[in-house]
């Protein structure tokens, strides 16, 4: 008899925890989807509208014309092409050498291996902006201010990339290795008939990371463009705020628009996301 009030008991109390864990993880999700709830509506807000006080959440005309109206206000077809062309480019480039770097510091010996990755690892402590005029500097002398090579060339590599995908390679056994070159398996072909497929969640962790941060860019695409033809869509964005004000509603309806893309590539790839993270051991 005690023992099953005791279970009863057990019973109770791990469906209390978990009612109660559904409860905080609700709430966290609901307080981060409050931000991308209130862009949606205001994008759909008139002028009137968006400035009513107290503010309105659920707006009682809906003005669909304002996302055509946001869309041409600005050059946004270029800027979506110059955004997604960058973030592509530069997403498969990172990738490329990643796999490279990263087998080498894994699975290679060779002489400093070990101080250079530390070496590797000390630069994330540089933070970007205090190399930014360095860098514009070195961008202007070699003629590629304004120009795609300004906005993919510098972003090839990535030091988190490297360690994230050395920390995958090193979770494989080096038997692996043992066994593809007692069949006269080369190091090339190992790499990538091996131990790319099997790396395959962190690769596309990898890959999704740089291209949410090549379309997410704004400073490095302010600073190294100057023509309009150039600019991608978070900077295309500071067209709709002007000395008179902000077109708050035409704002968000681009950013909405400008948001999508990265949603749709993480709800098709988000398996792999978690996969990824999970394995690697970084949580």
């Amino acid at each position: 008899m005690a023992r099953i009030r005791s279970s009863r008991y057990y019973s109770y109390r791990k469906l209390t925890t978990r009612i109660i864990l559904y409860i905080l993880l609700f709430a966290g999700a609901a307080i981060m989807l409050l931000p991308f709830l209130w862009m949606l509506t205001t994008s759909l807000k008139s002028e009137a509208a968006v400035l009513r006080m107290p503010p309105q959440w659920i707006p009682t005309e809906w003005k669909w014309s304002n996302y055509p109206l946001a869309w041409n206000t600005a050059p946004f077809s270029r800027y979506f092409f110059n955004s997604f062309f960058m973030s592509a480019m530069t997403t498969i480039g990172e990738v490329i050498f990643t796999i490279f770097a990263a087998y080498a510091f894994a699975k290679m010996t060779f002489l400093g291996k070990n101080f250079l990755f530390m070496l590797l690892l000390g630069t994330l402590m540089i933070p970007g902006q205090m190399l930014l005029i360095p860098n514009f500097v070195t961008i202007t002398r070699i003629g590629w201010l304004d120009t795609y090579w300004a906005l993919i060339i510098p972003w090839l590599a990535s030091v988190f990339a490297i360690f994230l995908l050395r920390q995958f390679f090193r979770s494989l056994p080096d038997e692996l290795w043992d066994s593809a070159r007692m069949d006269g398996c080369a190091r090339l072909r190992f790499l990538f008939r091996i131990m790319v497929p099997l790396a395959k969640p962190a690769i596309v962790t990898i890959a999704i990371l740089k291209f949410i941060g090549g379309w997410n860019a704004y400073l490095w695409v302010l600073v190294m463009t100057n023509s309009e033809l150039m600019r991608t869509v978070p900077v295309g964005l500071k067209s709709f705020s002007s000395e008179v004000g902000t077109q708050y509603e035409l704002l968000m309806a681009a950013s909405v628009l400008a948001v999508l893309p990265i949603l749709i590539l993480y709800f098709f790839t988000q398996k792999q996301f978690i996969k990824s993270f999970a394995r690697t051991g970084i949580k």
